[in-house]
């Protein structure tokens, strides 16, 4: 439970809170419950796929056990790959956007927000090559510390939601209708990208017919329950305009009610943390995953080699995601994130189906969970089209560019080998 709620709760609900908000105003909550909807049904073919094919590979598994080792199965997972370092580059983002509330380098918050946001990448991928231990120290410290902070968050935000004016923004005619309330829940669905990372720790899991459904169903289950509640009280806590002012650092905003100056920086710090053990741990799985890739043939064989006796894929990451935060912004990662892990997602689902047999489970849940995947990245991509076109055109260029590229590496592995 706590790598699927260390991967879920990293920096996603800090980088996309008010991103929601100024998509479903009042009706946030309700995105973040569809979303998470989606997240618990998903959960079931990974419960299944995790107990039949226990393996460090985890979905990249999954995905070539369902479709063979074909260009296919090579695109999905070489998306997978790059749908981390859009993770990545979300989660420095954020950093960059809370890091200048405490201090400021140049006076401008954007030239402030680039110089945070990679200053931290360079730190975290540091770290990964001094020492694996030492991130995985990081990781459990900062699990502990950010639920600490989140769940007194929760509680003295519902105390201080007693009286406050701004309740009535929660009312149903402060709702935007059905198909935006969707597609902001499709928009922030990176917050609940993370629990598919339990299976890379199958093979450590003892007693897994009952402990591996338990860790998955819970992670999920309790994840909706806070991002619903913490939607909850900062759409009822700040005025909707103030929500948009602060729109990339909302969480710290809305502490401000309740706890003043003082909850501001509190919750600041915890974002800083959150993002900061996300990026340590998305780097070092990003990295591991291109090596799984390489290793199944479906990327260069070179990508299993190391540099400075780490995975290639780690320096690759790096620069990839130093690129992708200099250059996009927030909004538009996070769109290039979701549409990335909602196809994979959608994939993992029909293997389920496809799999229903060697895996002893139905077929009714996968293919929902397929079906409400898909449909939910045709909303998503049709929506946000006409408001950030270049966030949809960028993740549509991802995904073809891992198809092409995987398209040619076959072939010319097939032709070099003939």
């Amino acid at each position: 439970m706590s790598i699927g709620i260390g991967g879920m709760v990293g920096g996603g609900i800090f980088a996309v809170l008010g991103l929601a908000v100024s998509l479903a105003q009042g009706g946030t909550p309700v995105s973040f419950l569809i979303a998470g909807g989606i997240a618990l049904i998903t959960s079931y073919s990974y419960v299944k796929l995790t107990l039949a094919f226990p393996d460090r590979g985890g979905t990249v598994k999954f995905i070539n056990k369902g479709f063979g080792q074909s260009i296919f199965s090579g695109s999905v997972n070489n998306l997978l790959w790059t749908s981390y370092i859009i993770m990545i580059g979300l989660y420095s983002s954020a950093f960059g956007s809370y890091a200048p509330n405490l201090f400021s380098i140049t006076g401008s918050k954007i030239m402030d927000a680039h110089i945070y946001s990679s200053a931290i990448i360079i730190l975290a991928s540091a770290i990964n090559y001094y020492s694996i231990k030492v991130v995985g120290q990081i990781e459990s410290y900062a699990v502990i510390i950010k639920l600490v902070i989140l769940i007194a968050f929760v509680f003295i935000g519902g105390y201080g939601l007693i009286g406050n004016p701004n309740l009535s923004q929660l009312s149903m005619s402060q709702w935007k209708g059905p198909l935006q309330l969707v597609t902001a829940g499709m928009v922030i669905f990176v917050a609940y990208e993370g629990f598919e990372l339990i299976a890379n720790a199958a093979p450590d899991i003892i007693n897994p017919n009952k402990n591996i459904p338990k860790a998955y169903y819970y992670t999920v289950l309790f994840v909706i329950v806070l991002y619903v509640v913490i939607a909850f009280i900062t759409v009822g806590s700040l005025p909707f305009n103030e929500i948009a002012k602060a729109r990339d650092y909302v969480l710290a905003e809305a502490a401000k009610p309740m706890l003043g100056r003082t909850g501001f920086s509190i919750i600041t710090i915890a974002a800083l943390l959150s993002t900061f053990s996300a990026i340590n741990a998305s780097l070092l799985g990003g990295s591991r995953v291109s090596h799984e890739i390489a290793t199944d043939g479906e990327l260069p064989h070179e990508f299993t080699s190391q540099l400075w006796n780490k995975p290639l894929g780690l320096f690759i990451t790096t620069i990839a995601t130093l690129i992708l935060v200099n250059s996009l912004n927030l909004a538009s990662i996070s769109i290039a994130g979701s549409i990335g892990f909602l196809l994979v997602f959608s994939v993992v689902n029909y293997a389920g189906v496809r799999l229903s047999a060697q895996i002893k489970g139905t077929k009714t849940l996968p293919f929902s969970g397929f079906i409400l995947c898909l449909l939910a990245l045709v909303i998503l991509i049709v929506q946000q089209y006409a408001s950030n076109k270049t966030g949809v055109l960028i993740a549509v260029g991802i995904i073809l560019s891992c198809f092409l590229i995987e398209f040619w590496y076959k072939k010319s592995n097939k032709k070099n080998k003939g």
